[in-house]
């Protein structure tokens, strides 16, 4: 008989509160054409991209994260000493240690909670979300701060006529607590490691220490590029299209609803044509609305999905207390979707 006293925590979890932060710089797609041979209706009808932001130096990872969790903290109603643990999903955080979720969880008062970063892409807010449920239906946290941030302007090769266009920044972070009531469903989440050449960094960061440089890209004028993302197109938007719609459905399968029970869909924004391909897969019905706020904000990987949630709760065109399917997919190839209910 183990001697180990059990754990014990909330019966269940929610999402409390929402925030987001989006850079002040707008970047329009006349900007992305100045070094690539398109147009703004070939990006437009390729992605649904309108506009991105950038972020200026001052906007690092952590300070676009400490805005995000300031909003999401007062919108919860609670304090930052409360704050148990803080998870922070990023690849743009560009210090291979320390986590920046500790940097985070200092400047935002929270005082000496757990903390530490994720890696996985796009399905990042998801992984996170769920690690938090975890935790404080186990009882080793009562709230627990997730965050989702990237830069990706960084790791955007602007003369990569596939890519150039994809990417904005920005922070999106949510406070999850404690329930007396089920509001964040099973996940269903998973990885494809055998297609983990489809989104990838160009070169390892070590390449750049050791190894024979003339091997390394270079731009036109013969200077060595920066580490970017790539990815193959069509490979990616078939994968997402049509095997993240089957995920989706385990999600609402396995918290015992149908499409018809949702008020809101929240994918990663990717793409809008992914997008408006998964609302038709699924046969959403009408009066579910969708998020579609890729169009001004671009891809912004780990952030896509707080940063879509907020925007349609603060324009309202979704309430608290709906339901929501949501899904983040990319980079691994991992992937993680639930339904919860709105803050």
């Amino acid at each position: 008989m183990s001697k180990i006293k059990p754990s014990k925590g909330a019966p269940y979890a929610r999402i409390l509160g929402v925030g987001g932060y989006r850079p002040t710089r707008v970047v329009p797609n006349e900007v992305i054409l100045e070094k690539i041979d398109s147009s703004d209706e070939w990006i437009r009808s390729r992605s649904g991209i309108a506009t991105r932001h950038w972020a200026s130096p001052e906007e690092t990872v952590a300070a676009m994260s400490v805005e995000a969790s300031g909003k999401a903290i007062a919108d919860a109603g609670i304090t930052p000493a409360q704050i148990g643990a803080v998870i922070v999903s990023t690849v743009s955080h560009f210090k291979q240690t320390p986590a920046v979720a500790t940097e985070i969880a200092d400047k935002i008062g929270a005082g000496k909670p757990a903390a530490f970063d994720i890696s996985a892409g796009c399905a990042g807010f998801g992984y996170g979300l769920t690690l938090a449920k975890g935790m404080i239906v186990e009882g080793s946290a009562e709230y627990v701060l997730v965050i989702g941030v990237e830069r990706l302007s960084d790791l955007t090769d602007l003369e990569d006529r596939a890519t150039a266009f994809l990417f904005g920044d920005g922070a999106g972070a949510v406070v999850v607590g404690p329930s007396a009531e089920p509001h964040i469903g099973p996940t269903v989440w998973g990885s494809e490691g055998d297609k983990s050449e489809t989104i990838k960094q160009t070169v390892p960061w070590n390449d750049f220490r050791v190894g024979d440089v003339s091997q390394l890209p270079v731009n036109e004028h013969g200077e060595l590029k920066f580490p970017a993302i790539t990815q193959e197109g069509q490979a990616v938007f078939r994968w997402a299209v049509f095997e993240m719609a089957k995920v989706a459905q385990q999600a609402l399968d396995a918290a015992g609803i149908t499409a018809d029970d949702l008020d809101v869909f929240i994918p990663h924004q990717a793409n809008m044509r992914i997008i408006d391909s998964m609302v038709k897969t699924l046969k959403l019905p009408e009066h579910v609305t969708v998020a579609r706020d890729v169009e001004t904000t671009g891809n912004t990987s780990a952030a896509s999905i707080p940063l879509a949630m907020e925007r349609l709760l603060a324009t309202g065109k979704a309430k608290s207390g709906d339901t929501a399917l949501v899904i983040g997919f990319g980079a691994g190839l991992v992937y993680a979707a639930t339904v919860v209910t709105l803050p």
